[in-house]
């Protein structure tokens, strides 16, 4: 094998070197189009990953709740009859998973699942002096909370701590109530209110939730939310985010409770999500088309201008069969030396991102890098372009008639 495989890429190697110019631009072609494919699959895997690290971290990627208030009618109705009814919806309030501490233990044995924790939440004021503001309360288990949304990671004053009559808020919220770490406000749900010291701020990734934040530990909410002993949710986090959705499906059928996915509470992202992998897969197709074209219109115009050359091969004995694999030879190693090039381009055009576009904090917007893994597949996609693009005018110069092309 490595005797053929000498000589075909020997011949190959020189055909390339007597047309430089062709071969040079037809390599720039396949450069560019592979660092277009690399820095387009890097970027929108940052920006998905980006994405989904906003959005999911501030949420769970599973939760299970009590199921909603339903009316129940009065008496079944007749087979044979119609009835007429209007019912009314009722009004939904806060209720506790049931038997939410038996559960506990069975979803934290659950393979998929990474992290359980028990929370309570529901609306409320936040009060200091004058100053007012409709808050989301939450109560949790720090130690517990954390490992579903990494609180402590989102601090950015004061130290993270949740015992009696602490509360850690966010930081549109402290700046709307004129707060700092270490002052106390008053949280009011209904008739009931508690005075609670600011321990720490947090930034959860959207402003919205900044402004409305109110964290305490888990009884001091059962009290205010009026759930002794309750938990509103029970939040899950996954090994693989991914397999949410199937999970939730799972879960439904072996409980009786409301269980939604992260995909099912922010069903308008996934499909975005969708939409941008489409559009990449398509450009990805057209660019490696593209590519595919450019080496094959060279290969061609190569064939015609060494008919001569062939000619001679096969008169001095070499086979059809060598006369293919050298043409092949030369769509690889094109493929391949522009793989490399391009993989340096789309490793400069990232560099010039992370560089250059900032946001308004003056920090990149994302960061994105190209993983190995991707680097060797759009490489192996780029090479295995080249020898297909390569197969057309190889099997017309493996057919020419030796006589023939010597005397053209």
């Amino acid at each position: 094998m490595s005797r053929w495989l000498g000589f075909e890429l020997r011949v190959a190697l020189r055909f390339l070197r007597e047309g430089r110019m062709q071969t040079l631009l037809i390599i720039v072609g396949v450069a560019a189009g592979v660092a277009v494919v690399a820095y387009i699959s890097a970027l929108i895997s940052g920006l998905q990953g980006n994405t989904l690290t906003k959005t999911l971290g501030a949420q769970a990627h599973v939760s299970v709740r009590a199921p909603d208030d339903v009316v129940t009618p009065a008496r079944p109705p007749a087979p044979d009859g119609r009835t007429l009814t209007e019912t009314q919806p009722r009004a939904q309030r806060l209720r506790s998973v049931a038997n939410w501490q038996a559960l506990l233990p069975v979803l934290e044995r659950m393979p998929a699942i990474a992290a359980v924790s028990p929370m309570v939440a529901g609306g409320g004021l936040a009060l200091r002096g004058e100053a007012s503001q409709a808050i989301a309360l939450t109560g949790v288990d720090l130690d517990r909370y954390d490992r579903i949304i990494g609180l402590r990671s989102k601090v950015v004053s004061g130290s993270p701590r949740l015992a009696p009559g602490e509360a850690i808020i966010g930081r549109e919220l402290a700046s709307d109530l004129g707060v700092h770490v270490g002052d106390r406000l008053t949280v009011q749900t209904g008739s009931v209110s508690d005075s609670v010291r600011v321990t720490a701020l947090v930034d959860l990734g959207v402003r919205d939730l900044n402004r409305r934040t109110v964290i305490v530990p888990l009884r001091a909410a059962q009290n205010l939310l009026g759930l002794p002993g309750g938990a509103t949710n029970l939040d899950l986090t996954l090994k693989d985010v991914w397999k949410a959705q199937a999970l939730a499906q799972d879960l439904r059928q072996q409980f009786p409770y409301k269980v939604e996915s992260w995909q099912e509470t922010n069903a308008q992202l996934v499909a975005a999500l969708n939409a941008q992998t489409i559009s990449t897969a398509l450009i990805r197709g057209v660019v490696l088309m593209v590519v595919v074209l450019g080496i094959a219109s060279v290969l061609v115009v190569s064939v015609v201008q060494k008919r001569r050359e062939i000619g001679i091969l096969r008169a001095m004995g070499a086979t059809r069969g060598q006369v293919l694999r050298v043409f092949l030879v030369q769509g690889a190693v094109v493929g391949a030396l522009g793989s490399l090039l391009g993989l340096a381009l789309a490793m400069g055009m990232i560099w010039l991102f992370t560089t250059f576009v900032h946001g308004s904090d003056g920090l990149p917007l994302f960061f994105i890098r190209l993983q190995l893994a991707t680097a060797l597949k759009v490489a192996g996609l780029a090479t295995a372009c080249g020898v297909l693009a390569a197969i057309a005018p190889a099997r017309r110069a493996a057919a020419m008639d030796p006589a023939e092309a010597i005397r053209m």
